[in-house]
């Protein structure tokens, strides 16, 4: 069976990510997010009849579901994953962290050394949390999730994703990012793309609250947003979060999470819509992966522009969690692709949930 393979070395490679992706606290270490039971949000169920299933199996879709007006009117799983099961978020794990940060005012202009002064003589002198939160710090990182050796494969050994080789020290995700020292742009330039800034700026929330990440992300997101579940997320050998790609929720906690925006946070999303740069967008090393649409990028959220915005969180190898506010529309899905940065696939899901929306205005 596949779950006899999966392992450190090949958790995030198919076949074995179809286990894996549900089952991440048994490859990595981890820290619970509790929920609160008195404060569970109720999804009561609609269901209606779409059309999806060659989408879902052409995605690798793990689970799906859809909420409209605050009620499930589609829900799958599919490789062995439950209602009950924790899903790897991968980068919307960044969406919640922008969330989190939102909600406890972390103040955008401070410099990021002014918290975390081991920085200093890195590339990461003289960058704001605004340029973390918008992945638009210079720094000279390659985001190649196929690469065999290099910083991203040390940056992951570091974060206990990836195991050591033979005679290897053990490091830990805050010494890695005290080796980032040379930039490759200016701070504020275009959108570029670099986990380790989440990773950073969860560790600038540690330090401005004097609190951990995992106790902080419960009080302040998961306990308000409803969860019905605990929640989790995988920590380095020294207990530091993987902010950047390290959560793991169920399904419906996570479609709990965009009900809980469209109706408690939308001056949140107002500032993306607003604030984020269209042109830092377009210049950017993501816009290839999202060709001809026209979108902005703020806070770790990406969003859509139209009559009708769509805020979105995207993670490797599939994962998504859409908000449309003006339709009360959320969709959720947890995939396990093979490719890590599939643009077909991307493509597939994008269109898809512009069809869905179609569907439900005409409902």
């Amino acid at each position: 069976m596949v779950e006899a393979r999966a392992t450190l070395a090949n958790w995030r490679s198919a076949p074995h990510n179809r286990w894996a992706f549900h089952h991440v606290r048994e490859l990595v270490p981890s820290a619970d997010i509790p929920n609160d039971q008195r404060r569970v949000r109720e999804l009561p169920s609609q269901p209606l009849d779409f059309a999806l299933d060659q989408f879902l199996e052409e995605t690798s879709t793990d689970g799906i579901a859809i909420l409209h007006r605050g009620r499930i009117v589609f829900e799958r799983y599919a490789n062995g994953m439950t209602p009950q099961t924790p899903h790897i978020l991968m980068s919307v794990s960044k969406s919640m962290l922008g969330l989190l940060a939102s909600m406890l005012d972390l103040p955008p202009d401070r410099l990021v050394t002014d918290f975390v002064p081991e920085l200093a003589q890195t590339a990461y002198r003289g960058a704001s949390v605004r340029d973390l939160l918008d992945m638009r710090a210079g720094i000279a990182f390659n985001e190649d999730y196929l690469a065999t050796s290099g910083p991203i494969v040390e940056y992951r050994k570091a974060t206990g994703w990836n195991p050591l080789a033979g005679g290897e020290q053990p490091s830990d995700l805050h010494s890695f990012l005290t080796t980032l020292k040379e930039q490759d742009g200016p701070h504020g330039g275009p959108m570029h793309y670099v986990s380790p800034n989440s990773d950073l700026l969860g560790w600038v929330v540690e330090r401005a609250t004097g609190r951990r990440y995992a106790e902080l992300m419960s009080e302040t997101l998961w306990k308000a947003a409803g969860a019905e579940r605990s929640a989790y997320v995988t920590v380095d050998r020294l207990g530091a979060p993987r902010c950047a790609g390290g959560m793991c929720v169920t399904l419906r906690d996570l479609a709990r999470v965009g009900q809980w925006m469209i109706e408690a946070r939308s001056g949140f999303l107002d500032d993306i819509g607003m604030q984020g740069d269209a042109r830092a967008w377009a210049a950017g090393d993501m816009a290839v992966y999202f060709p001809g649409l026209p979108i902005r990028y703020r806070s770790q959220w990406y969003m859509l522009e139209g009559e009708a915005p769509l805020y979105f969180g995207y993670g490797i190898h599939g994962q998504f969690l859409y908000v449309d506010p003006r339709n009360e529309l959320v969709v959720v899905k947890l995939s396990s692709q093979a490719l890590p940065m599939d643009t077909a696939r991307i493509g597939l899901a994008m269109r898809a949930v512009s069809e869905i929306r179609k569907f439900l205005a005409a409902a």
